[in-house]
């Protein structure tokens, strides 16, 4: 692996790592402040974060009718779309579902990169991707008890349908675009987007105090650390790497948010979640050695 690659590979995996801690924070303060208004607030935090890097490194913006319409889509799909139906999720189910359910990320990756940018999957590809799934199923098992929960792995499959498609899009526009440029359109599409339907739901923001501690630190970290600097470093990491297998630096956040699940909100590990995790882990060496 190239400097460059593992540059990419370790950008990828930091900002997998940020999101599977995303999950525990999202349960803890999801009861409080409604899906979309905590979407809409973490935006609005990772805008002002944005724009203070932007200006700090002097980016250059660039735009262009074909590929600002991909940033446009980017926000709608990646941004707005993928992140509300997986903080929704989260919700209804578990933080450990949550980080898990969404590690179907690379598996999807793959397919839109193959449509999309042309890269065929080899062997190597398939046998790494199946290895990561095995895994995933492993560390979350099978059972879905209620209604509710199976609605909540619906929602968190959807968001990481719409996130793989989001990441191939960045692959399209990596080339042309600042990563702090393309994390910072999307945001912005994305808060513009929810605004309408915060306006009209404002009585729920009304009712939350935003005194304690662990309200406005929550928001501080999913806006950003976990949205202006985990979208970035991601980004960085998908235009370093480019590979149709990027995605599996995402199966980082499974572990990382079903430890801290445990940890913290005392939801249990299982044996199979140690066969999991090392089925992770072995997918990736697969994928780089093949190569």
């Amino acid at each position: 692996m190239t400097h460059k690659k593992l540059i990419g590979a370790l950008c990828l995996s930091l900002a997998a790592s940020i999101w599977g801690g995303m999950f525990v924070v999202v349960k803890s303060v999801v009861t409080v402040i409604p899906p979309v208004e905590l979407v809409w607030l973490r935006y609005l935090v990772a805008m002002v974060v944005l724009l203070v890097i932007m200006r700090l490194k002097g980016v250059r913006w660039q735009w262009d009718r074909r590929n600002g319409l991909l940033l446009l889509v980017i926000g709608l799909v990646g941004n707005a779309l993928s992140i509300v139906t997986q903080e929704t999720g989260t919700w209804l189910s578990s933080a450990q579902l949550g980080a898990v359910v969404t590690a179907a990320t690379p598996a999807f990756m793959v397919l839109f990169s193959w449509a999309l940018l042309r890269v065929r999957p080899t062997r190597g590809d398939w046998a790494s991707l199946v290895l990561a799934m095995l895994g995933v199923v492993a560390i979350v098992g099978l059972a879905f008890k209620g209604r509710r929960v199976l609605l909540g792995a619906l929602c968190l499959l959807l968001a990481a349908l719409t996130w793989a498609l989001m990441s191939v899009l960045v692959r399209l526009v990596a080339a042309q675009y600042d990563a702090l440029q393309v994390t910072f359109v999307g945001t912005v599409v994305a808060w513009l987007t929810l605004t309408p339907w915060t306006a009209t739901h404002w009585h729920t923001l009304a009712q939350v105090d935003f005194s304690q501690p662990h309200i406005w630190l929550s928001i501080l970290y999913l806006g950003a650390i976990s949205t202006a600097l985990a979208f970035v470093v991601w980004n960085a990491g998908l235009r370093l790497l480019a590979s149709n297998l990027s995605g599996l630096f995402f199966l980082f956040q499974p572990i990382v948010g079903a430890v801290l699940g445990w940890l913290f909100l005392g939801e249990p590990l299982t044996v199979g979640f140690a066969v999991g995790t090392g089925m992770i882990f072995l997918s990736i060496w697969v994928a780089v050695r093949w190569r």
